[in-house]
């Protein structure tokens, strides 16, 4: 009760002080997205998150003041149905041509005090395994070079993974440790509302875990991935990273579930449907007509398995199975009886925000850098129809002694 109070606490301090609008002028950011549209079939990430940050935004169900303020955009398409070019008069940033003249607001100099970049939606190629191909990479090295050129560097939000190749994502990591600039990526998942409210605690002892998505095995398999990485980086050792994927499809999923080697895996799942207040009933194999299953061996020889099961579920859930306890700890993640629409965005504009501020990321970067390689490698297992070593995962690091995520 003291760590929920002294939660609330600080997202209330955080609104008074945003609607106080304090003495020091809000931090100036630059707004670099892929495309910016709403047409109520589908809300961009651009909408969805910088919609927030320009209009206010209510994390934990707190409504909050903007305390940063968008001061210039870059959008690599422009679609029929855009909305940036209204925003733009509405609430008076600029649209520039290019990003570096968006970091550097027309000059020759960066003058700006953060980065928000949404390389997500927009008319982009797919290959032939199901990657979406994003051009983050290309755009993210364009907010570098005006860092380097201006001989200083603020801080980094990239939305969703870092790229679908790990080369480009690894070096994308490297660039902001060479520049010593605050980074932070991801999913909304991880700090959005949680029913029931569950953290595991640090330094568990966590023998076996699964999470289960749905939706697009890209865009979604991603969110599915780091739902499940925000709960096993908190057993017992620091985050090592993973030593070996592989991606199942079809029947082939429900013949490991049920096979000596994933045996572990039913009563997790088993678990975690049982949070999910919209799953479809009857069995996921009646339910599901391309299952999908990620398996993931960390180094210390930790296993994990993340299922896709569209047609059956349809929200992203977790259970893990601690040392010593007769039932699995499982959540849902997202679920709100206030009506709030996609809730799990004000959540992480509350991060955004506050790493603008305070110069200091809320969770690790690593952890989006190791699900960013997990998913690439993936989709390489899918090629191949092997599983595949990854060495290149050995990515160490710490999670928060407490996580940051949604109470109401």
């Amino acid at each position: 009760m003291k760590r929920r109070n002294f939660l609330a606490a600080s997202v209330l301090e955080f609104a008074r002080a945003a609607k106080a609008g304090s003495a020091k002028p809000k931090k100036k950011i630059a707004a670099i997205v892929t495309m910016y549209t709403d047409d109520r079939r589908l809300k961009s990430h651009a909408a969805v998150i910088i919609g927030r940050m320009l209009a206010g935004y209510s994390p934990d169900g707190v409504w909050t003041e903007p305390q940063t303020r968008i001061v210039s955009m870059y959008t690599d398409q422009v679609s029929s149905n855009d909305l940036s070019r209204g925003l733009a008069a509405k609430y008076g940033f600029r649209i520039y041509p290019t990003i570096a003249q968006a970091l550097t607001l027309g000059g020759d100099k960066l003058a700006v005090d953060g980065v928000v970049f949404v390389g997500e939606h927009g008319d982009y190629p797919t290959n032939d395994v199901g990657q979406k191909l994003y051009p983050r990479f290309e755009l993210y090295s364009q907010i570098v070079e005006v860092f380097r050129t201006s001989g200083r560097s603020v801080p980094v939000y990239c939305d969703k993974h870092f790229s679908y190749s790990w080369p480009k994502a690894k070096q994308m990591y490297d660039w902001s440790r060479e520049l010593k600039f605050p980074l932070m990526a991801g999913s909304s998942i991880p700090v959005t509302i949680r029913v029931p409210e569950l953290e595991l605690p640090l330094e568990c002892r966590l023998e076996h875990a699964v999470s289960v998505g749905y939706g697009d095995i890209d865009a979604y398999g991603f969110h599915t991935l780091e739902a499940l990485q925000c709960m096993v980086e908190r057993r017992k050792g620091a985050e090592t990273g993973v030593a070996a994927v592989e991606m199942v499809e079809g029947e082939a999923v429900w013949k490991w579930r049920d096979g000596e080697a994933g045996r572990w895996s039913a009563p997790l799942l088993d678990a975690a449907l049982a949070t999910d207040p919209k799953v479809k009933p009857g069995r996921p194999e009646d339910n599901c007509p391309h299952p999908v299953l990620f398996l993931l061996e960390y180094r210390e020889g930790f296993r994990a398995a993340s299922y896709m099961l569209d047609g059956h579920a349809s929200d992203f859930l977790f259970a893990g199975q601690l040392e010593g306890r007769p039932q699995p700890a499982a959540t849902h993640f997202g679920f709100t009886k206030d009506g709030r629409l996609l809730a799990h965005f004000d959540g992480l504009v509350y991060c955004i925000e506050k790493m603008f501020v305070t110069g200091k990321p809320l969770y690790p970067v690593e952890r989006t850098l190791l699900t960013t390689g997990a998913l690439s490698f993936l989709f390489e297992s899918r090629r191949q129809r092997r599983r595949i070593d990854t060495p290149e995962l050995k990515i160490i690091y710490h999670p928060p002694r407490h996580d940051y995520f949604e109470r109401a």
